[in-house]
């Protein structure tokens, strides 16, 4: 069993962690940032759990329908996010972009510009390129 972190230690950790949850007015939950991020740095790397296409269509009938990412080759599986990769608010003019490590079972969310802290971090669920601006469900 490893020893707990002393309180300064943790505190310490958390101050250089990048990102907080807050309840974003009219959103609900989103992902704020509490430092500065750069441009191009990495936020996080959120590990993902695999849903093959059978398991996929029991989530597709529950809350979990609005949090998972399509995933694989084929994008027949799906992946369920951890970390604060769930959290994240869709924006068609983001402050972050997400990258896929399919073969690590990971999401990489990596700043577009500067963020200030304080800022929420915003995604777009279509991601980046020619779909970027195509209508989604939630909207």
């Amino acid at each position: 069993m490893s020893a707990a972190l002393p309180a300064a230690a943790q505190s310490a950790r958390l101050a250089s962690f990048p990102v907080s949850v807050v309840l974003v007015p009219g959103r609900g939950r989103g992902v704020v940032a509490a430092r500065p991020i750069a441009k191009g740095e990495l936020i996080e790397r959120a590990p993902v759990i695999v849903v093959d296409a059978r398991e996929l269509e029991a989530i597709r009938s529950t809350r979990l329908a609005r949090y998972y990412f399509e995933w694989g080759e084929n994008e027949d599986q799906g992946a369920i996010v951890l970390g604060y990769g769930s959290l994240y608010n869709h924006s068609y003019e983001p402050c972050a972009e997400f990258e896929f490590r399919e073969r690590d079972h990971a999401i990489d969310y990596v700043a577009l510009r500067d963020i200030r802290a304080g800022e929420e971090i915003t995604i777009n669920y279509n991601n980046t390129g020619e779909n970027a601006h195509h209508t989604i469900r939630f909207d």
